[in-house]
């Protein structure tokens, strides 16, 4: 269960803030007061009012979802007092859908429990659309090669799953990648063959990337159809994102002599209407990923308009092109990123509105490839994906939650950064400057001491501490896995930054052990947390010594990481299953290795 809730100085609290509320003079109702509810077709889809006075309290509600939404304010505003105060309140969301979509193919599938608390928070955060961000981890019949380590979701699990998501108005939404990112079937005999570049390919920098995308051909559509559906016929819902974003190697290995003659885009949106089709005959919605064709709107327009959504993505709060290195821009550039993309969504949908095509916004918790998070990183990013898509007419808000390099961060690292984008996705003009902390203590973790928001705020912040920064991570988790150079680590590290930032996760290592939450994964947060941050730390102290800082040596290292070890794995297995484990820990254990003990 989340946490029992309390108010703060007899202000009121609510998550997300209302649309609008105003006060009313009078004592308000006994908070016992059974509400006297009304269905009101003038009310827009989702929303509701509420007006508590004298005595009285009458709930309005365009539908089934206005009266869960009412409802659930009404529990809020209850916690801690005797009686309801007496106010008026009008309600209803921005965007009707507001998603969110856990990867779960890095490593850490979810337990059956974690996956009913986490439902639970996307109750409390209204948010409607569920998505598990599947390559490899789902129980395919004719596939176990692919999945047999993988302890994977299971037809049974989704099924379970999806009967838990429509008893509360969530929509589960099938997720398969179908074009890029299947490295993890072709690394097998009985898939190379269906590799876009078998031998991968290399970038213009001279990164090396293992093949992960389907060459563009009927074969692999059918294969990746059957996929879909099979995955489909145990969901409710009539809709799938078949991913296929960054097909980098398209065109670099067996359709190099078609994409000489078509072009990369034509030849991959002709792939694309292979799936779409195929799936929009078999009456099923279909959302991709648009980072390909954001910037060709003359071929987006050849997709149809109806039950197809592009889906544009961005993770980095708007910035100035001109204050990155030049070597990086060129780096991003080999990746479709331009300089009216860095500056923020609207230079990733402009291309979708142009075509007309309808499309999402979905910007991302900044929690992957971190450890403890990138939360200003995150509320910035997030924040502008709900403007920007509010003012271009974006259909829906996808929260994205990813698991890069072996998803080490725990599911309440990303808990801020989700609760913050669930709650400007209802409605941006009240929740932009949301106390995110005080929330999470009262209807998350229902922390008595009132550590645990403020401390996932402050750790949120580290990643900028050193002096080092980073884009798509953070320093702490690029450096801890010996990975310094990549867009998660660049710069130099300063004496005092990195001292500060040393000081800062003792401090919040030692608050730790004063939260108190009532929440029934309590002790599973603190654990989680305390390993984030015994990690974190390592990494802050890889960083001094390569900045010849005063750190520790070798031996104090090598018995410090172990030890940290010791508690993700223990974090791990309370919220996830075995399957990903030992591929997450290699990566710690490399940089274990390195140490001259």
């Amino acid at each position: 269960m989340s946490g029992q809730g309390f108010t703060v100085d007899d202000e009121i609290l609510l998550l997300p803030r209302p649309r609008r509320m105003e006060r009313l003079p009078g004592p308000g109702a006994p908070i016992e007061t059974p509400p006297s509810e009304a269905l009101d077709d003038s009310l827009a889809p989702q929303h509701y009012r509420l007006r508590i006075s004298e005595g009285t309290v009458e709930l309005h509600h365009a539908d089934e979802a206005g009266r869960r939404y009412g409802r659930e304010t009404l529990r809020q505003l209850g916690h801690g007092r005797e009686r309801l105060p007496s106010l008026r309140i009008e309600d209803g969301p921005d965007f009707p859908v507001r998603g969110y979509m856990l990867d779960v193919s890095r490593d850490r599938v979810p337990t059956r429990e974690t996956l009913e608390r986490i439902v639970e928070v996307l109750e409390l955060f209204r948010i409607n659309h569920f998505e598990l961000y599947t390559e490899h981890t789902f129980a395919y019949r004719e596939h176990e090669t692919v999945w047999r380590e993988a302890s994977p979701i299971t037809p049974e699990d989704l099924r379970w799953l999806d009967a838990l998501c429509a008893e509360r108005d969530i929509a589960l939404v099938g997720n398969q990648n179908t074009f890029g990112h299947m490295g993890r079937w072709l690394k097998h005999p009985d898939y190379e063959g269906r590799a876009e570049a078998p031998d991968g390919y290399t970038t213009k920098l001279g990164l090396h990337l293992s093949p992960g995308v389907l060459e563009p051909t009927d074969d692999n559509a059918n294969f990746a159809l059957s996929l879909c559906r099979e995955l489909l016929q145990n969901l409710r819902e009539r809709r799938i994102n078949i991913g296929c974003d960054e097909t980098f190697e398209l065109g670099k290995g067996k359709s190099r002599k078609l994409v000489e003659a078509e072009g990369t885009e034509r030849v991959y949106l002709e792939h694309l209407l292979r799936l779409v089709r195929g799936l929009r005959a078999d009456g099923v919605e279909v959302s991709f990923w648009g980072d390909i064709l954001r910037h060709r709107p003359e071929l987006a327009a050849e997709l149809p308009r109806d039950g197809v959504t592009a889906l544009a993505w961005h993770y980095e709060a708007p910035m100035d092109p001109d204050d990155l290195p030049a070597p990086l821009f060129e780096l991003l550039s080999e990746f479709g990123i331009t300089r009216d993309t860095l500056r923020g969504f609207d230079g990733h949908v402009a291309g979708f509105v142009e075509a007309g095509l309808p499309f999402w916004v979905c910007p991302g918790t900044s929690s992957w490839n971190t450890l403890v998070g990138r939360l200003d990183n995150a509320r910035g990013n997030l924040l502008d994906a709900a403007r920007v898509g509010l003012a271009r007419g974006a259909g829906g808000y996808l929260i994205t939650d990813w698991g890069d390099n072996g998803h080490m961060q725990p599911p309440s690292v990303s808990w801020p950064a989700l609760a913050y984008g669930a709650s400007v996705a209802w409605c941006a003009e009240t929740n932009h400057e949301l106390d995110v902390s005080a929330a999470l203590d009262a209807w998350v973790f229902g922390d008595e001491a009132r550590v645990l928001g403020s401390l996932l705020d402050r750790i949120g912040h580290l990643h900028g501490g050193t002096g080092k920064v980073g884009m798509n991570g953070s320093p702490l988790f690029t450096e801890l896995l010996a990975r310094g150079g990549l867009l998660g680590s660049m710069g130099e590290a300063n004496a005092p930054g990195t001292a500060r930032t040393l000081d800062d996760v003792e401090a919040a290592l030692e608050d730790l052990t004063t939260a108190r939450p009532t929440c029934a994964d309590g002790a599973t947060v603190c654990a989680e947390l305390e390993a984030a941050l015994r990690l974190a730390r390592h990494g802050a102290w890889r960083i001094a010594r390569a900045a010849g800082l005063p750190a520790p040596g070798d031996a104090e290292l090598a018995a410090d990481l172990r030890e940290a070890i010791g508690l993700q794995e223990a974090a791990w297995h309370a919220r996830a299953r075995h399957g990903g484990w030992p591929d997450s820990l290699a990566r710690l254990e490399a940089t274990l290795a390195s140490y001259d003990t």
